[in-house]
């Protein structure tokens, strides 16, 4: 039976910089990564937006705070190492109501707490920064925003993890445990210590292992609209003010690599956890949970959930997407966005016992394992100073 002193459960952006952070730890450690599709990034890691975030959207005393702020400067260097595309293009977030205002003093006040690089401009200034931009009064400019290929830059994480010692087990699935055994269909494996980053399904991994009794995973689909503009029609990421009581940002422009525009993401309530596309992944069992797990959030959430599901619906048609984000800029017609992309499913954490949507990281875990429960959003940005954090947490846990 193959051994390892360490066996990560997940092959993405999250799974990945932990087993390399485990190896460099503990270089005399055995290290492996198992996943069940036959490369990494192939759920959220490799569907995400790919906009390094800078930081400033979260109270200071989180851990998103945090690890977003090193994350973006971890990343960046990174990218230029490896020589990964990279666009340090930056974000503006514009008010386009009165409403609006005082939470972009208070996102002002949040980036200068958590020692992000932000500054408040106005109208004159925004428009210098995106000519196209639509404000009222004044904006936020975040110069440290950037945006990487998502997908290259996990397969040159998977390249430096295996480079370095770790074993990747692609196309093998998570199927059990048994004792201190892990069970797939091709065979069992000996861990030491399991830490557990599967994404959408971290929440099953960790209840066979006597944890997330009080969570549970609810997926959001997540999908943009591309521009057919030229390169350039963008300078920079034209951000809405967001609601700051719920965990999503809005619609807004992202220019990508390559210098083209797209909008998005939606936030739609999924039917099932992979629930990319017509019945691919389908699972009667998820339905029937999440639609019941949806159900409690519309009678009792924090915040308005039901207005929140419509509203997100309604951005299934490309009329009314287009419609949002022509508020933020000049310039947006219908006919320039036709093309949807590749669908991302978003693994958001629920707490069953208080039918709230968590905001921020949850590990739960003891001597033997330790449950990468809510990787939340901006999860990628922040992967590896999270990484450390967790590979940190276990190594306590395991004695060592």
């Amino acid at each position: 039976m193959e051994a390892y002193d360490f066996l990560v459960i997940g092959g993405g952006v999250v799974g990945l910089s932990i087993a390399r952070e485990l190896k460099a730890r503990v270089p005399g450690a055995s290290v492996a990564v198992l996943d069940k599709e036959d490369g990494p990034a192939r759920h959220a890691s490799g569907r995400n937006s790919g906009v390094l975030h800078a930081g400033f959207y979260y109270s200071a005393d989180t851990l998103k705070a945090r690890f977003t702020r090193a994350g973006n400067r971890a990343w960046t260097e990174y990218c230029r190492q490896r020589r990964l595309p990279l666009r340090a293009c930056g974000k503006l977030v514009v008010a386009t109501r009165e409403e609006e205002l005082p939470v972009l003093d208070e996102l002002l006040r949040r980036g200068r707490a958590n020692g992000v690089p932000v500054e408040a401009v106005d109208e004159k200034a925004a428009r210098e920064i995106e000519p196209r931009a639509r404000t009222l009064g004044r904006a936020l400019w975040s110069p440290s925003t950037a945006t990487v290929d998502p997908g290259a830059c996990v397969a040159a994480l998977a390249e430096d993890a295996r480079r370095e010692g770790v074993v990747l087990h692609w196309g093998r699935a998570y199927a059990g445990r048994a004792g201190r055994r892990v069970r797939t269909a091709k065979g069992d494996l000996e861990a030491g210590f399991v830490v557990n980053a599967a994404g959408l399904q971290a929440d099953r991994v960790a209840r066979d292992f006597g944890f997330s009794r009080r969570y549970r995973v609810l997926p959001f689909k997540g999908l943009y609209l591309y521009s057919d503009e030229p390169a350039g029609a963008l300078r920079v990421h034209l951000y809405p003010v967001p609601d700051i009581r719920n965990p999503f940002l809005g619609v807004h422009f992202t220019v990508t690599v390559d210098g083209r525009a797209k909008i998005g993401p939606t936030a739609i309530p999924a039917l099932w956890r992979e629930n990319y596309g017509g019945l691919s992944g389908f699972s009667a069992r998820e339905l029937l949970e999440i639609a019941w797990r949806q159900a409690g959030l519309l009678a009792s959430a924090g915040f308005d959930f039901r207005r929140l599901a419509v509203e997100e619906i309604r951005k299934n048609s490309r009329g009314v997407m287009v419609g949002l984000a022509a508020r933020l800029a000049d310039g947006v017609r219908r006919e320039d966005y036709r093309r949807w992309g590749r669908p991302g499913i978003r693994a958001q954490l629920m707490d069953v016992e208080n039918r709230t949507l968590v905001m921020d990281f949850v590990l739960e875990g003891d001597g033997r394992s330790l449950h990468v429960l809510n990787a939340v959003s901006p999860g990628f940005t922040c992967a590896m100073p999270f990484a450390a954090h967790v590979v940190q947490r276990a190594l306590a846990s395991a004695g060592r």
